[in-house]
């Protein structure tokens, strides 16, 4: 083989990497027009409120195809992540059911990466439906849950790819027998220097938390 041919040839198989990589297929990832759902608190026992009488859910559909149903706002965590809850259609069919009965149901919280279309359910610590609302800052979500236990209201910060809470506070005593809803009003996050304040429902006062040192833990994979 002349050395010209075999030059040619070394640089081929070089590049052979950049050009696989570069005519990888880009993901499509939307949220799709919202459709009003039946819904209440006998189908959602956990988590409809009283007076809900419908739900708006959204699709999420990766690559043309529906990947997911949601409810509710997204939160930009970063350029290419959100998160966004999921909204679960529940077979409620008894086996005495002639016709096949569906309920819906709010569902976990969702991170979506628009790079890869990959779609991660989070776990959130102490998270509940009936008395969780997660208000959502960088890739910090602050909320009021339930303890083990379920005698406790507490004031919680989770962090999304870190294995546990930022912060895990007692507000207040909890009784399932007498609920009180909402439990605590939406938290207030500061951001200079980076803070976030809790109230529970009847509490004279809100009370605030700092959180020191914190940074994003979220690593996001490569496309």
């Amino acid at each position: 083989m002349k050395h010209g041919n075999l030059a040619f040839v070394c640089t081929l198989l070089l590049s052979a990497p950049v050009l696989l990589h570069g005519a990888a297929k880009p993901h499509a990832v939307a949220l799709g027009a919202a459709r009003h759902e039946l819904y209440s608190m006998e189908g959602d026992p956990a988590g409809a409120r009283k007076d809900e009488t419908h739900l708006d859910v959204r699709p999420l559909v990766v690559d043309g195809k529906v990947k997911e149903w949601t409810t509710g706002e997204a939160h930009l965590v970063t350029d290419r992540s959100f998160t966004v809850r999921r909204a679960v259609r529940l077979n409620d069919s008894l086996p005495s059911d002639k016709k096949q009965q569906w309920v819906w149901q709010r569902g976990p919280w969702l991170l979506v990466d628009r790079s890869t279309g990959k779609v991660t359910a989070l776990h959130l610590p102490e998270f509940d439906p009936g008395v969780s609302q997660v208000e959502w800052f960088r890739d910090y979500a602050a909320y009021c849950g339930l303890s083990t236990s379920r005698k406790q209201l507490l004031a919680v910060v989770a962090q999304i790819a870190a294995r546990r809470p930022m912060l895990r506070r007692k507000l207040s005593a909890w009784n399932d027998a007498t609920p009180v809803s909402p439990a605590c009003a939406a938290p207030v996050w500061q951001r200079a220097p980076l803070g976030v304040s809790f109230q529970a429902t009847g509490a004279a006062a809100a009370t605030n938390f700092s959180l020191v040192g914190a940074s994003a833990v979220l690593v996001e994979d490569d496309p």
